[in-house]
């Protein structure tokens, strides 16, 4: 699944790489939410910043926890922070956050089912299986809320990773799929799937959903280099910004979404700089539902 790589440089920040860039080695799943660490590749960001960044593809983010812990990876991208977070509090893991990825966006997000089904509203779900990428995570998380605050019942979650809902939905294995883009409007495109909820809706609006999580060991040890790592995301970010086409063309480069379906997709939004009063609505909603014990304030996790 993962290479491992080991980061462990004589001068205690980084290994080197090429023409004496210090190599960094990231997890990062085929999502939207990676959109400005690949651009950050592509346009020279990280190597004028003298990095080398090394990209290892996941279809979980949870897949990357054990390479990270051992430090066989430095970093993982476009992470679930629900995962992380969970890892943080039960002591397997000392998470630091590096830079946040994406937060919620009408429409980047979608409960979807069969043209056909007899599925017409959010109420219809209640006790039907709904397909999510990982269980007890950030989907289930945000739309129990919103079932909360509709006042219906919750569905039957089942795991199914994001480049097989499509599979799943056409099969009947499942009633309905919550999928994130690219993945919504190739499922929409391809299935001509019926929009039932929008999972970014109130009140999980804009809410934190995924970052680029480090440890505290590692951290403690290459700050000069995640200063950079951090420098060059954030000017993916501004060219994302200030010309979303650049998403939409990056996406079919490490996706397999088509140029087409690149062009209409919704994008989230990718936040400049790191907010921890926003990602604090997230673990604090983690604690309401039971999925942290106790609460984290995300100040103390940031990197800065």
């Amino acid at each position: 699944m993962l290479l491992a790589v080991t980061s462990c440089g004589d001068d205690g920040d980084s290994s080197s790489g090429p023409d004496g860039r210090k190599t960094v080695t990231v997890a990062a799943l085929p999502l939207v939410d990676c959109a400005a660490l690949y651009i950050a590749r592509d346009r020279g960001l990280f190597e004028k910043e003298g990095l080398d960044v090394r990209i290892q593809q996941i279809q979980q983010s949870l897949q990357a926890l054990p390479a990270l812990a051992k430090g066989q990876i430095d970093m993982v991208a476009s992470a679930n922070y629900v995962t992380y977070l969970q890892a943080h509090e039960q002591g397997t893991l000392d998470i630091r956050i590096v830079a946040e990825a994406i937060r919620a966006a009408p429409r980047m997000m979608d409960v979807l089912v069969p043209e056909d089904s007899d599925i017409k509203s959010i109420t219809d779900l209640a006790g039907r299986k709904l397909a999510v990428n990982v269980l007890n995570n950030v989907q289930s998380l945000t739309f129990d809320e919103i079932l909360e605050k509709q006042g219906v019942g919750e569905p039957v979650y089942r795991a199914i990773p994001f480049p097989q809902m499509g599979a799943a939905l056409d099969k009947g294995q499942v009633d309905a799929v919550h999928a994130v883009e690219p993945y919504d409007s190739a499922i929409q495109d391809e299935l001509k799937a019926r929009v039932l909820v929008d999972g970014a809706s109130a009140p999980v609006e804009a809410i934190p959903l995924s970052g680029y999580i480090s440890t505290g060991e590692y951290t403690e040890g290459h700050g000069e280099t995640l200063a950079a790592f951090q420098r060059a995301v954030r000017a993916a970010v501004e060219i994302a910004e200030q010309d979303p086409s650049v998403v939409r063309d990056t996406l079919p480069t490490y996706t397999k979404v088509t140029k087409e379906q690149a062009d209409s997709i919704d994008l989230p939004v990718f936040p400049p700089v790191m907010d921890a009063a926003q990602l604090t609505r997230l673990t604090d909603l983690m604690k309401k539902h039971g999925m942290l014990k106790k609460p984290i304030d995300p100040a103390t996790l940031l990197v800065k």
